[in-house]
């Protein structure tokens, strides 16, 4: 069951300015809106992948406009083809929150022709199963060829990003090479490897996975300025991001889990009612054998990194690790309002945190 959060005394007045402000008598309210004595919002640092984060993103900027949000991007999804490097994770971030997505499927461009690809087909070029536009062809174009000049991925992500202006600092995880790939076990009771994107894109999960691993990840280092990120945060987020190959794999890079043990962690679920808020994280869980729930995939992070878990309502009644703040409240993200109360929500329940000293 969800814990309910101890009344704070009604008669005290609510203070919503700077923590370190606030005078004497008055309780914090339910926003810790900033740092007015440094004359900056809050620092908010948050783990995110692809689609969901994006869009959450769009709402955490709604919700508190005047903080500094930095984003750590997963990079596990990140595929060569074609000979150019493709981020689809930080492109998708990128382009959301730069006004350019496809807004109906939630990644691409928008006003997207596939020029591009038809010729490749002409010529019998391979593969044929991952869908890439013109316009996001010249991203791709741009991003490889900085690569080989000898520029970090930090580095060329932040040069692409000053034409998207997304208003946030999008870092990805590492600067280092790191791929997720699937062992795929076949009805013979055999295994091959591929590829995320492949078992994700062409074959839509639906092989079974025996094994999914961030290949390159146990050697990597974090990029410049993520641990920094989480050093200076006065609260992490987890969007409702795939917990296995999104903030799972950004968690897998040496460092950045332990960076965040001292952390004020909130994480929104992105179960709702056993099953995914979309994709197919389900059978990325059932890869590892977590089930799919919401208190799975809380006790999945687990306690000593979560400290606060945003739920959806019909998800309330579960139980949830000791020592995890639970809040339940509709959490499909269906327009920018709805996603705006659902980051302000995490807010509050990270503002409820520190009042109570947790975390």
């Amino acid at each position: 069951m969800v814990p309910p959060l101890p009344e704070m005394p009604e008669k005290s007045p609510e203070y919503s300015g700077c923590p370190g402000c606030r005078p004497p008598g008055l309780r914090p309210g339910p926003r810790v809106a900033g740092r007015c004595c440094d004359n900056r919002g809050m620092r908010i640092t948050v783990l995110a992948g692809g689609v969901g984060a994006a869009r959450f993103l769009r709402g955490l900027k709604a919700a508190a406009p005047d903080d500094e949000v930095t984003v750590i991007g997963n990079t596990g999804d990140d595929i060569t083809l074609f000979g150019l490097r493709i981020c689809p994770d930080l492109d998708t971030v990128m382009y959301t929150l730069g006004g350019g997505i496809n807004a109906e499927q939630g990644w691409g461009r928008a006003d997207e022709t596939f020029r591009i690809r038809e010729e490749l087909a002409a010529y019998g070029a391979s593969p044929d199963w991952f869908t890439l536009g013109d316009r996001d062809f010249a991203t791709h174009i741009l991003r490889s060829q900085l690569l080989a000049a000898g520029e970090p991925l930090s580095a060329v992500t932040e040069e692409l990003c000053r034409r998207w202006q997304p208003g946030v600092r999008l870092i990805p995880m590492s600067d280092d090479r790191i791929e997720t790939h699937v062992t795929l076990k076949d009805q013979e009771a055999e295994r091959h490897v591929v590829h995320f994107q492949e078992w994700w894109v062409r074959l839509h999960a639906q092989t079974p996975a025996a094994e999914i691993f961030a290949q390159g990840a146990s050697d990597a280092r974090p990029a410049p300025g993520v641990l920094e990120a989480i050093d200076s945060a006065d609260v992490v987020l987890f969007p409702p991001s795939n917990p296995v190959v999104s903030v799972g794999t950004i968690l897998s890079v040496p460092g950045i889990r332990a960076a965040l043990t001292d952390k004020r962690v909130v994480g929104v679920s992105p179960i709702i009612g056993g099953a995914p808020v979309r994709g197919m994280a389900d059978a990325c869980l059932t890869a590892i054998g977590v089930e799919t729930t919401a208190a799975a995939v809380a006790a999945h992070y687990g306690a000593d990194l979560l400290d606060g878990w945003l739920v959806d309502d019909q998800d309330k009644a579960d139980t949830y690790p000791a020592g995890v703040e639970v809040r339940a409240m509709p959490l499909l993200m269906r327009d920018l309002p709805s996603t705006t109360a659902i980051a302000q929500a995490a807010l509050d329940l990270a503002g409820a945190l520190e009042t109570r000293g947790l975390a």
